[in-house]
């Protein structure tokens, strides 16, 4: 299932991006093969509070083009989230932003971007295609695969940006918030103010799939 998505400013959402500075967090990856899509993914586990974890994980190809790339991103978040984003660029303003939501037994994507800590806008320079395996939605957590297109190369405030593949450090950020949207089913839904948003730095090296498009084939993403 592909995702795009318009222009149109969402309402309400103003107070999602607030403009405190974000907590510091130096941890890079581990390297995760995951049972469900074969693919082998870089892993990073978030710690949103003492005790839980939003994980990220992260699919790159072993020859990628020298511009935009495809990748694939797979996050395993608690039920206790209502919402969690992540930033490509390492901060909230002026490059792509990943939001996803339980709906039911599904996950919604929905792709934004802020100019400043004012209303995100929907994000037309990344779409999602969630892949047939490796998303689900159980009794303790949440979890979507998608392969993202626009999500490694954009246009920010400090001109055209790209994250490498071969990056052993690369700065990502996230933010989430308890408080569920009002409209799960819609990714153009409102969301509630985010807890204190967070960086690390991520080594993508732990993530290199040399049969990347084998894996995206097999899993419904090409």
């Amino acid at each position: 299932m592909k995702l795009s998505f318009g222009l149109a400013a969402l309402a309400g959402l103003a107070s999602a991006w607030p403009s405190y500075k974000l907590s510091t967090r130096a941890e890079s990856a581990i390297t995760y093969v995951d049972p469900d899509t074969g693919f082998t993914f870089s892993e990073f586990k978030a710690a949103y509070t003492l005790q839980s974890n939003i994980v990220y994980r992260m699919a790159v190809p072993s020859n990628p083009p020298s511009g935009a790339y495809d990748i694939v991103i797979q996050v395993v978040t608690p039920n206790q989230v209502g919402w969690n984003g992540l930033a490509w660029g390492g901060n909230m303003v002026r490059n792509p932003l990943t939001v996803a939501y339980p709906n039911g037994n599904k996950v919604t994507l929905s792709s934004r971007w802020a100019t400043g800590h004012t209303t995100p806008s929907m994000y037309t320079g990344a779409t999602y295609t969630l892949l047939t395996n490796g998303n689900k939605v159980n009794g303790s957590h949440w979890q979507f695969t998608a392969k993202c297109s626009g999500c490694t190369t954009w246009t920010g405030a400090s001109g055209a940006q790209r994250i490498n593949p071969a990056a052993t450090s690369q700065r990502l950020a996230f933010a989430w918030s308890p408080t569920k949207p009002g409209s799960p089913g819609s990714n153009t839904s409102t969301i509630a103010v985010h807890d204190t948003p967070n960086y690390w730095y991520h080594d993508f090296t732990k993530g290199v799939n040399p049969n990347f498009d084998e894996l995206l084939a097999r899993n419904g993403g090409k």
